[in-house]
């Protein structure tokens, strides 16, 4: 094994190396193609605990040459979905009060679009790497807050030419919109670039309609804000990230475990992610080497935009997300069978509605605090993303993406990202990050594999 492992760690240096060759080429900013004049749209109760928290990060990368002809394209289909997307290209404010908002201004500068080269780096490459460190080059704003959108752009656009293909490294201020926010924006622009005249889906704008409460919040930027090497500013034990691709027949597998003993109070069914969660939740917890009694906390940031009164359209742009929680022992969360688990999971998510909505919201109102990324809970496993989102169908007109990753920004231990599978179907990717002993041990599990 030895030569084995000395191979890897050479291949792994000499990633690293070519990594370091991502150079910027040129930086320049999109606006909409046309006159929008001043607009101001107030945040709301939804938006605003996540000031504090990270740009959020999204990488797609594609086959193929012509990089030049592409940013081109992708450029040109900016500005025109802009017209209807143009919050992105505005930056936060506040107004007398002191309530932010997003403010819109024709003479801002846009979207931020940069063009970098890393031609020693191959789409195949970066498909096949497992962690998220190395990928962190060809993302903007790496540790960068979303209350440092009072003076940068509220999106980051990074185009990279790679050997064979195009990396697309984006940062979306988390404090304007959610993950299906985000892919709603992304599948527009993708339609737009393809040949579209006009978007299928157009944003609906007004957050007002999901909450009206005006929130003044006294919160300043430090001085002079440092830019952290991977968002999680470096504290802490050393952190892994790996992703796990979890095959059709694995996902089929894991649910009609969870669902052979059904429990007796007549519930509904386990869902695919109620299913995956709990295999995820106890497998971490068990390769953590937690106390019998020790808590472990499993939280979801569920979208509310059903659940809310009166409901809002899937179309809703902002953050509509509220994070669920649930807790238990370590000792009787691996004891029990996965339907414990899943039930704790499926139990807090039902009794999610709007009245409980309504009174979180009017909770956090009455003494309002500002969350940090990592303050999910102790031994905690969080989930974010979905794998409902269709991001392999973000095809800018020359082909679906060859590999769609999160970058390092807001990862903390226990943090985990669901994608849709590349494989396609029901498949799903995981990403998980952990504390290095812990992802070693997770990493051999092989019932958590589902290893045959």
């Amino acid at each position: 094994m030895q030569p084995q492992l000395h191979q890897r760690s050479v291949s792994e240096v000499g990633k690293k190396e070519e990594m370091a060759k991502v150079k910027i080429t040129s930086k320049n900013h999109v606006k909409p193609c046309k006159i929008i004049g001043r607009k101001e749209c107030q945040l709301v109760t939804f938006d605003l605990p996540y000031l504090a928290f990270y740009y959020n990060q999204k990488l797609l990368f594609y086959k193929g040459g012509e990089f030049e002809d592409k940013v081109e394209k992708l450029k040109d289909g900016l500005r025109v979905v802009l017209e209807e997307f143009y919050q992105l290209g505005g930056k936060l404010g506040k107004d007398e009060e002191g309530v932010f908002r997003v403010d819109y201004d024709d003479d801002m500068d846009g979207v931020e679009v940069l063009e970098a080269t890393a031609e020693g780096i191959s789409v195949d490459e970066l498909a096949a790497d497992e962690g998220t460190s190395s990928l962190k080059d060809l993302i903007p704003y790496n540790g960068v807050l979303n209350l440092e959108g009072q003076n940068r752009p509220l999106l980051s656009v990074q185009l990279t030419k790679l050997k064979d293909g195009l990396a697309m490294g984006c940062a979306f201020n988390h404090a304007i919109l959610d993950g299906t926010s985000t892919w709603h924006f992304m599948s527009s622009w993708a339609q737009i670039c393809s040949g579209s005249n006009s978007i299928s889906v157009q944003p609906f704008l007004e957050r007002t309609k999901a909450r009206n409460t005006r929130v003044k919040l006294d919160l300043s930027l430090p001085p002079n804000p440092v830019e952290s090497t991977n968002g999680d500013a470096n504290q802490g034990p050393q952190l892994r990230e790996k992703l796990f691709r979890f095959s059709e027949a694995a996902i089929d597998k894991i649910k009609s475990k969870v669902n052979s003993n059904p429990p007796s109070d007549g519930s509904k069914p386990f869902s695919t992610f109620q299913s995956l969660s709990v295999h995820i939740w106890h497998h971490v917890t068990q390769a953590r080497n937690l106390k019998p009694e020790d808590y472990t906390v499993f939280t979801v940031f569920a979208d509310c935009r059903k659940r809310v009164d009166p409901p809002m359209p899937e179309s809703y742009f902002g953050n509509l997300i509220q994070a669920i929680f649930t807790v238990t022992a370590a000792g009787l969360l691996l004891a029990n069978p996965p339907e414990f688990g899943a039930s704790i999971v499926q139990k807090a998510i039902e009794a999610h509605n709007s009245k409980a909505i309504d009174e979180r919201n009017k909770e956090w109102e009455a003494a309002p605090k500002i969350f940090q990324f990592k303050d999910a809970g102790v031994n905690c496993v969080a989930v974010g993303s979905s794998p409902r989102f269709k991001v392999y169908d973000v095809d800018f007109g020359w082909g679906k993406p060859e590999g769609v990753r999160s970058g390092s920004n807001n990862r903390f231990d226990g943090m985990v990202y669901l994608y849709q599978g590349k494989a396609g179907g029901r498949s799903i990717d995981v990403e998980i990050t952990l504390e290095a002993g812990a992802m070693e041990k997770l990493e051999k599990d092989k019932e958590f594999l589902m290893e045959v």
